[in-house]
């Protein structure tokens, strides 16, 4: 392990890894403060101060007088690329510390958060800090005696409230463009990972980044995102996390000011297989939508749809492939299974292997280890013959368990595919292109990848259809539309 890596983990060891707000003038002693007990060992490795109301007025006052004075939100695009780069170089500086972070917060493997999270979160705001400069307004096709200029601005100030799954992914995700717009920007990270984007943010500030232009409050759903929700002068919320919990972020802006709200909510991708695909080639991405990141993940791939020609081959190398995915503790690096991040998320996510569905039928896994640390870790587990009637086909899990459903026809398999309340994601496995393009149009998902697992690179919009997103979309330059509003200014006989 590098010494960026040790220090965290000394530090989680001794219970010094605290999360406080970051907020212009807050006083931090008077915070209230609660327990950050990690879920690998369910030892106490710091503190989390728990914000309310009084800290949601004091940070929207001073997001507002930041956007207003232009501190931020009038400096030049080029102006606001620069500072974003040097947030960009310091994220570079401290990778490994950020990955620590999230490993000993939310339980995720080091090697993932080494290599995959901190990766894609430092492109992320790289990529965003490009297109400062790059993106441009238009002249409506007038007439000689008139003179129409469409314009994009900040939309003002801006909450980003961002899930567990992904701690720095998901904050670079919503600041990254939300900043760079020049909006005023107040996080509210899950209550349960709250260390990389309270590390991330000082990182901004170090950069050049104003306190009033990016701003922390730590706490929970209850105390902090709902005063945000309903918060009369936030001009727009962000929202990553449970479809029960978007619907209420809805309701918050119907019953304020009616602020702009984009939700990315839960999934039940299919990934369906086809007689014709090449079984080697697909099993790693098989398993890699199924089991990435212990299942906590909003486009895995849980319903494996198969035409059954192929299933009992498909079933033997999936297991076989399954043996290199070792449950161990998740400071180990050649761990790909770690906990589940809380208890009642790992208590909801057993009751799937007790209770399926009347009809599915556990082939492989199954395994709870209660001995290892917190005991909240889940053997990556197969369940054959789910049908659509089963809990396990239409419920989203969010954990290590895989429904396998059968196929005869590509009018079925595609009916299956869009038998959820969900539309997210999807992958589809065939060697014929022309099928490929039928299917892909005719399922209802966000992103559908083809002959692998993806949810495209940064370049590509992230976000889902029905139960699975409203308002807008994550990365891409469609991003920046959600933290924009567009203004016409008509000049007549210029």
């Amino acid at each position: 392990m590098s010494k960026q890596i040790d220090t965290v983990f000394e530090l989680a060891r001794a219970g010094k890894l605290h999360a406080s707000h970051l907020i212009p003038g807050h006083q931090q002693a008077k915070s209230e403060q609660f327990d950050n007990i990690s879920p690998i060992d369910l030892s106490v490795i710091g503190q989390v101060a728990a914000g309310g109301a009084a800290e949601v007025d004091i940070a929207v006052r001073t997001a507002r007088s930041t956007f207003e004075s232009g501190q931020w939100s009038g400096l030049s695009p080029a102006q606001r690329k620069q500072v974003m780069l040097k947030w960009v170089a310091l994220l570079e500086q401290h990778a490994e510390e950020l990955a620590a972070l999230d490993c000993v917060d939310a339980g995720k493997p080091i090697t993932e958060c080494l290599n995959t999270d901190m990766p894609a979160t430092i492109e992320t705001f790289g990529w965003y800090a490009e297109t400062a400069d790059k993106c441009f307004g238009r002249i409506s096709p007038t007439g000689s005696d008139a003179l129409g200029l469409i314009m994009k601005e900040p939309i003002g100030v801006v909450a980003a409230v961002l899930p567990w799954n992904f701690p720095a992914q998901m904050y670079a995700w919503k600041v990254a463009p939300a900043l760079i717009c020049g909006n005023s920007v107040i996080v509210k990270p899950s209550e349960l990972t709250s260390l990389s984007a309270c590390r991330m943010t000082e990182l901004a500030h170090q950069a050049g980044v104003p306190e009033g232009a990016l701003i922390l409050i730590t706490g929970t759903g209850e105390q902090v995102g709902e005063p945000l929700g309903r918060h009369d002068d936030i001009d727009m919320v962000s929202f990553t996390g449970s479809t029960e919990v978007g619907r209420l972020f809805l309701k918050y802006s119907a019953e304020s000011n009616l602020k702009e709200v984009v939700l990315e909510c839960g999934g039940k991708s299919p990934q369906v297989v086809f007689e014709d695909a090449l079984l080697d080639e697909a099993v790693p991405a098989i398993l890699a939508a199924a089991f990435w990141n212990m299942s906590e993940n909003c486009s895995c791939g849980s319903r494996l749809i198969v035409h059954s020609s192929l299933k009992e081959s498909l079933l033997a190398k999936l297991k076989q492939g399954l043996a290199d995915w070792k449950v161990g503790l998740p400071t180990d690096p050649t761990v790909s299974i770690g906990p589940m991040v809380e208890k009642a998320h790992f208590d909801k996510v057993a009751s799937f292997l007790t209770n399926p569905g009347n009809n599915a039928r556990l082939v492989h896994g199954g395994r709870i280890f209660n001995e290892l640390g917190s005991g909240w870790y889940i053997e990556p587990t197969i369940f054959d013959q789910v049908t659509p009637e089963d809990r396990l086909f239409q419920e989203e899990v969010f954990g290590p368990i895989l429904a396998v459903t059968t196929f005869e026809t590509e009018e079925e398999a595609i009916a299956l595919a869009n038998n959820t309340q969900y539309g997210l994601a999807a992958s589809v496995y065939t060697r014929d292109l022309r099928r490929a393009q039928r299917v892909t149009r005719q399922i209802k998902a966000g992103t559908v990848s083809v002959n692998g697992f993806s949810e495209g690179d940064i370049t590509a919009p992230f976000g889902g259809f029905k139960l699975s997103g409203f308002g807008g979309k994550d990365k891409g330059l469609e991003a920046l539309d959600q933290y924009q509003q567009t203004k016409t200014v008509w000049y007549v006989n210029p």
